[in-house]
């Protein structure tokens, strides 16, 4: 328990715990699906506290400490006297500066519990994985993975989670949270191909990770290791590792709702059911909340596969075409339309039409997720989701004929045969192309 990571990561966290940016509401967001660990100190792990896991509170306490039936328990970031303050603080946060996200110095500040963030600001949040057992390649963490929860809803308040999980260790999951906050609505947007995992082995640098550490969060995350992405960590300060995200704060100057109804009907909904070959309409609304006019506003939608868009369909309403006007040209979900300027408190809506279709649909239910996004100035962007699903119904698999009783001579059997499908999803992007000037707010 000697040698001290020597990433540059390491050189700042030894700073993470700022009293003076502690907000005693958030202090205690750590937690584990073991009720709560207990912390050790340094010596007390290295004298064998946790060959049996005590608690160093407990009556118990001297005769485990005299306990030298190691490897013992594998347990993460329980050290009340770390590099980083208690480990069980381990998700921090800061704004990256002008030399960038990575690296830092002996003066850098973690935000380990909360931090005011600024508008189009970007962020570096860290999450510190140790294996706290003092047997190094005796003492594996199998299966461990990082994952991080990014919200990417509208708040003045966001907490960001880390999580640290291991199929051997006890308890197998932790977490921590850092929140981010201002005096004014905003939201975070992950910055994709952010990831990156620090240690020893690895080096300055680091090693990219994969994104689904944020967009399959709820799944795990990503495997990490200390070579390699084996999810073998050692335990011991040497293979300690720093595993961080990048994410950026967007102050929401305005809302995009989408929403989604069967062609015909008369209320919008965020999800719908419709069969193939039923066309639906979805509507994109964009609507100024700030005080001050914005100015070039782009509304794209990219259609996931089994939605095809229908030609013609876009219609365009604001308070100069309250009863929506058809857009020429069919960029919606291609270039995009820019449908103009907008003064405070004023809004538009884009409404297009697409079919239901069966290009790739997997046998039983499939969920078709359709975003539409806005822009403003190609800068600031928002966006929202609605949903189809359809159902695909297959034939069951054939069940084998029953063979014959057997002949002397020829017995015979019967054949059988499967069937399968694939499911798949949508993405979004960005644009330019339509131009009508409102001041005045439509009825919502």
């Amino acid at each position: 328990m000697k040698r001290v990571i020597k990433t540059s990561l390491a050189l700042a966290a030894s700073v993470a715990a700022i009293a003076g940016t502690m907000a005693p509401a958030y202090v205690s967001a750590w937690g584990d699906n073991g009720g709560g660990r207990p912390s050790y100190t340094k010596d007390q792990i290295n004298k064998g506290a946790i060959g049996k896991y005590c608690n160093p509170e407990s009556k118990d306490y001297a005769k485990c400490i005299k306990d030298k039936n190691f490897p013992g328990t594998i347990v993460f970031n329980s050290i009340s006297d770390s590099v980083i303050g208690s480990e069980k603080n381990f998700v921090g946060t800061r704004e990256c500066n002008t030399e960038g996200c990575h690296g830092a110095t002996k003066e850098t500040i973690w935000n380990a519990d909360e931090i005011t963030v600024k508008d189009n600001q970007t962020y570096i949040i860290r999450a510190y994985v140790h294996n706290n057992n003092p047997n190094g390649t005796s003492a594996v963490a199998e299966n461990t993975k990082v994952a991080f929860s990014v919200p990417s809803q509208s708040a003045t308040e966001t907490k960001v989670t880390g999580y640290i999980s291991s199929s051997n260790a006890t308890p197998s999951e932790y977490w921590d949270s850092v929140v981010f906050k201002s005096d004014r609505a905003f939201h975070l947007e992950y910055v994709y191909g952010s990831a990156l995992l620090e240690n020893n082995s690895i080096g300055k640098g680091g090693l990219t990770l994969s994104d689904e550490i944020v967009t399959k969060a709820t799944a795990g995350g990503t495997l990490i290791g200390y070579d390699k992405l084996d999810g073998r960590i050692p335990g011991c300060y040497q293979y300690a590792n720093y595993v961080t995200i990048q994410v950026k704060a967007v102050f929401d100057d305005f809302k995009v709702t989408k929403q989604v109804r069967l062609a015909g009907e008369k209320n919008w909904n965020e999800t719908v059911t419709a069969n193939v070959g039923d066309k639906v309409e979805f509507q994109i609304e964009y609507w100024n909340t700030s005080d001050k006019w914005q100015n070039g506003v782009v509304i794209r939608d990219i259609l996931p596969p089994n939605l095809r868009y229908v030609p013609g369909s876009t219609k365009i309403k604001n308070s100069s075409h309250p009863n929506g006007a058809v857009v020429n040209e069919d960029i919606i979900t291609t270039d995009g339309i820019q449908v103009g300027d907008y003064g405070p408190d004023s809004n538009v809506y884009v409404i297009f039409t697409a079919e239901v279709v069966d290009d790739s649909l997997a046998c039983g239910q499939n969920t078709l997720i359709n975003w539409g996004r806005a822009s403003v100035n190609g800068e600031k962007v928002q966006k929202d989701d609605a949903r189809v699903v359809t159902n695909k119904v297959c034939e069951d698999d054939p069940t084998p004929p029953t063979p014959e009783e057997p002949k002397p001579t020829l017995p015979t059997t019967g054949p059988s045969m499967m069937v399968g499908g694939i499911v798949a999803t949508g993405s979004i992007a960005t644009a330019a192309g339509y131009y009508i000037v409102s001041r005045r707010q439509l009825k919502r």
